[in-house]
C-alpha cells in the first residue's frame, strides 16, 4: 500500500469547510426569499382569490428563476458536503490501517 498522508484529508475539510458553510447559508437565503417572492407575486397580480393569485405568483418567470437557483445551490452544497464526508472517510481508512498495522506488528514480534 502506498504511504498516504492523512494531514492532507484534514487539509482539504479546513479549506473547504468555508465553502460548505457559505453554500448552505446561500440555500437557507434562497429558500427564504422563495417565501418573499411568492408574497410579492401575488400581490402584483389583479386577481382577487388567493388561489389565482398564488397560481400567478408560481407561473412568474422570477419565481421560475428562483426555484432553478434553489436547485444550483443545493447541487452545490450537496457536492461539497460528499466531498467532505470522502476526506473523512480516507482519514478513517488510514486509522483503521495504522491500527491493523500495529496488531501485525505486535502478533509478529
Amino acid at each position: 500500500m502506498n504511504e498516504y498522508n492523512p494531514h492532507e484529508a484534514i487539509d482539504f475539510i479546513f479549506k473547504k469547510a468555508p465553502e460548505y458553510a457559505k453554500s448552505c447559508g446561500e440555500v437557507a437565503q434562497l429558500e427564504n426569499y422563495r417565501h418573499s417572492l411568492k408574497a410579492i407575486k401575488m400581490a402584483q397580480t389583479d386577481e382577487q382569490s388567493l388561489g389565482a393569485q398564488e397560481r400567478e405568483a408560481y407561473r412568474s418567470q422570477e419565481y421560475q428563476d428562483l426555484c432553478k437557483a434553489i436547485g444550483i445551490a443545493v447541487e452545490n452544497k450537496e457536492a461539497l458536503r460528499w466531498q467532505l464526508e470522502a476526506a473523512k472517510m480516507r482519514f478513517e481508512a488510514w486509522r483503521t490501517q495504522q491500527a491493523n498495522d500495529r496488531n501485525i506488528d505486535r502478533l509478529t514480534k
